[in-house]
C-alpha cells in the first residue's frame, strides 16, 4: 500500500487467530508492510482493546510475557496516536454527525489525526468515505 494507513483492533486480533487462516495471512501481511514500510499507524485505544481481547478471548489466552514482547515488537512502533481533548472533540463531532458508534468515531478520528489515507477495519462500510480518509475492509 502506498498511502499511509491506520491498523484497527481486528487486524490485530486476526494476525494472530489460528482459527481463520485466510484473514490471519491479510492481517500478517498489513502488520508486516506497515512495519517494513513505517506507512500504517494506530491508536493507544487500539494497543488498549487488543490486550483486553488477548487477555480475555484468545485460547490460550496472552501470557504477560507474550503481550510484552508483542506491545514491543509490533504495537510501540505503530502507536501515533494519544487519547486527547482535540480527539475526543473529533470524536464528538463524527458520533454527532456521521452516525459513528463513540468508538468506532474515536477509531476515525485518530485515522484522522495520524493523516492516513485509508483505515483497515471491517468494523465500517467498505468504501465509505470521512473528508479523505477511506474506509477499506482487507478481508472482502
Amino acid at each position: 500500500m502506498s498511502e499511509r494507513f491506520f491498523l484497527d483492533t481486528n487486524i490485530f486480533v486476526y494476525s494472530l487467530d489460528p482459527t481463520a487462516p485466510a484473514k490471519a495471512q491479510k492481517a500478517e501481511d498489513l502488520l508486516r508492510e506497515a512495519l517494513d514500510q513505517r506507512k500504517g499507524f494506530t491508536s493507544f485505544q487500539v494497543a488498549q482493546e487488543f490486550f483486553n481481547v488477548a487477555f480475555r478471548r484468545f485460547s490460550p489466552r496472552m501470557s504477560p510475557a507474550e503481550a510484552e514482547r508483542y506491545l514491543h515488537s509490533v504495537l510501540v512502533p505503530l502507536l501515533a496516536v494519544h487519547s486527547s481533548a482535540t480527539l475526543y472533540g473529533e470524536a464528538l463531532n463524527l458520533h454527532a454527525t456521521g452516525g459513528l458508534s463513540w468508538y468506532d468515531a474515536l477509531i476515525v478520528a485518530a485515522a484522522l489525526q495520524a493523516r492516513c489515507d485509508v483505515l483497515c477495519t471491517e468494523d465500517l462500510q467498505h468504501g465509505r468515505k470521512f473528508g479523505s480518509l477511506r474506509i477499506v475492509n482487507p478481508f472482502i
